[in-house]
């Protein structure tokens, strides 16, 4: 499991559960103190907020749980798949590009890397070295050759 996208999204799940037991519920506490609740913008803005928070704090936990069950030695050593750094040869330009798959937490400014969950990043799992695809992308369709593969095994 990639430990350091763990930790970030720990770090974001603490935040919020803060937020609702401590930030939130003094804005609610305000806004109630103001007076009558059936025409308080302030007191339905804040319930609305902590109901956001709590919808947060379970997609945040469902997330912890899948990036702790990636098994990085359950990847495939010689095929795409995350943590891979793949050179692909755009077959339309002719243009060789490097590309690391990563988690779509660990995007960050790195233009090397590539989210899985891209449509691009999507489409590149699971392939050999060698493969060719298409793959449909908003701009249109993009082809690719798959040049040369580094796994997390090999790195």
């Amino acid at each position: 499991m990639p430990k350091h996208v763990l930790a970030k999204l720990e770090v974001e799940l603490k935040a919020l559960k803060q937020a609702l037991l401590v930030d939130i519920p003094k804005e609610i506490a305000t806004a109630a103190s103001q007076g009558d609740l059936s025409e308080n913008a302030e007191y339905e803005q804040a319930l609305a907020k902590r109901d956001m928070f709590q919808n947060k704090v379970v997609v945040l936990e469902k997330r912890i749980a899948e990036v702790a069950s990636l098994d990085l030695d359950r990847l495939p050593k010689n095929k795409v798949a995350y943590g891979t750094r793949v050179t692909l040869l755009d077959l339309d330009s002719e243009k060789e590009v490097t590309y690391k798959l990563v988690l779509p937490e660990e995007l960050g400014d790195h233009p090397d890397h590539l989210s899985i969950s891209s449509p691009i990043g999507m489409a590149l799992v699971g392939l050999e070295e060698g493969a060719e695809v298409k793959i449909k992308i908003p701009a249109g369709t993009k082809r690719f050759e798959v040049l040369g593969l580094v796994t997390v095994h090999q790195q």
